[in-house]
């Protein structure tokens, strides 16, 4: 079995969206909704455009499927939820989901593994954090505990805010 995490995000329909993409996650990967490891919630100000807010989180999950299948499916469950073929890069997002890590792969395709982002953005990076503080990164030398220690907290602004499942 596979551990992998995934960011979800939305700014459409935030609190529905957060709530349909985790079951619908549980739904893909066959598991009881209790099985998935969740971070907290948190808004962050969109980032690379104007738009809503987002609500952020990771998701740590044990699976079988392999890093084509998950992002396969993870881009399946996006649609399913209203996300435009063609969306832009940096545009609103009704479901966002971001497959971050896969064990300890280090590959470009068919995704960047480890997401890059993670070491960018405080609402990847914290919520990962809480679910795998002790978790080596698989490129740097220190663990997602030490590395959002070290991030600098002013480049974005990141809160807590109550679930919604």
């Amino acid at each position: 079995m596979a551990q992998i995490y995934i960011s979800l995000g939305s700014n459409v329909e935030r609190e529905h969206n957060v709530k349909q993409g985790l079951i619908s996650l549980a739904k893909a990967f066959e598991l009881p909704f209790a099985q998935l490891t969740l971070s907290s919630l948190f808004e962050c100000e969109a980032i690379g455009f104007n738009g809503p807010a987002f609500y952020n989180m990771v998701i740590a999950i044990k699976c079988r499927q392999s890093v084509e299948q998950v992002a396969s499916m993870l881009r399946e469950i996006e649609f399913s939820h209203g996300r435009d073929h063609k969306a832009k890069k940096f545009s609103p997002r009704t479901l966002d989901l971001d497959l971050l890590l896969y064990d300890n792969l280090v590959i470009e395709q068919p995704v960047q593994i480890p997401r890059d982002e993670i070491t960018k953005n405080a609402f990847v990076l914290w919520p990962l954090s809480q679910v795998a503080p002790e978790l080596a990164h698989p490129v740097l030398p220190q663990n997602y505990r030490d590395l959002w220690q070290g991030y600098n907290k002013s480049s974005q602004q990141l809160s807590i805010v109550a679930n919604c499942w």
